[in-house]
């Protein structure tokens, strides 16, 4: 059986890492480098890197930063934020990335996915959902979660395995950051809409949280909140599911 991953996630935004809620990140909590030393000591299974005002601000990935942090970095890095290119994708996997997220060009590059995993392979390709509810009904949201749209999460996610994406990353506009648990609804919906792994982001709190996400057909569970601001590891965390039954790596 394949073990549950659990990835913290740092959110990126000019000098530092940040952290808020709804996707509204201001708080700064650190630098890059410092918390990827942490998480190199602390049984992490992967981290995700995401540069939440590239795309705002009109502009690529910062490949000399993840040059200079994947040297750093000794587990499996995926990085997004402003990646709009194959060129991008190629920078980025050059630079030390082993897996790069494509978030708002899924919509304004539908190609991407396709040209990407064709010339690197599908296992290096995520793509990122975030989701919004607009009228209580989940739909995607592009430009960190700025800009809704009329689609809805399981017909993208369809699209972009279809194009050749190796897994996604199912973002929750509204519980991101709350620390309240996931959007349960949304990550099943999804995941019996693909095949491939689906990443659960967005309201973890606690093991209970994600063991519900995992219940509901997600394959791996981020978070940052609950690594953040609360005294609780990913070894902790894990040692919680595995005493619940969830398959993780110890």
């Amino acid at each position: 059986m394949l073990k549950t991953r659990i990835i913290p996630t740092l959110l990126y935004r000019d000098f530092g890492l940040v952290k808020g809620v709804g996707f509204d990140s201001r708080r700064a909590v650190g630098g890059a480098m410092q918390a990827i030393k942490v998480y190199n000591m602390r049984s992490v299974d992967e981290l995700v890197f995401l540069d939440v005002t590239a795309t705002l601000q009109g502009r690529g990935p910062d490949v000399d930063l993840i040059d200079e942090l994947a040297d750093d970095c000794f587990m499996p890095l995926t990085v997004g934020g402003g990646v709009r290119t194959v060129e991008h994708v190629r920078q980025l996997l050059r630079a030390g990335a082993d897996k790069v997220a494509l978030g708002t060009a899924i919509i304004e590059e539908p190609d991407l996915i396709e040209q990407a995993a064709s010339k690197f392979g599908s296992q290096c390709v995520v793509a990122v959902l975030d989701v919004c509810r607009v009228d209580g009904q989940p739909r995607i949201s592009i430009r960190s979660g700025s800009t809704p749209t009329e689609l809805e999460p399981a017909e993208l996610a369809t699209r972009v395995q279809e194009s050749g994406a190796g897994e996604i990353l199912l973002q929750s506009v509204e519980r991101d950051g709350s620390m309240d648990g996931y959007d349960i609804e949304t990550i099943r919906l999804v995941a019996e809409a693909v095949s491939i792994p689906v990443i659960a982001s967005g309201g973890a709190g606690s093991g209970a949280h994600m063991q519900a996400a995992v219940e509901a057909g997600a394959s791996a569970v981020s978070a940052a909140s609950i690594f953040h601001y609360t005294e609780q590891t990913p070894l902790e965390v894990k040692r919680e599911l595995a005493s619940a039954g969830v398959p993780v790596r110890l």
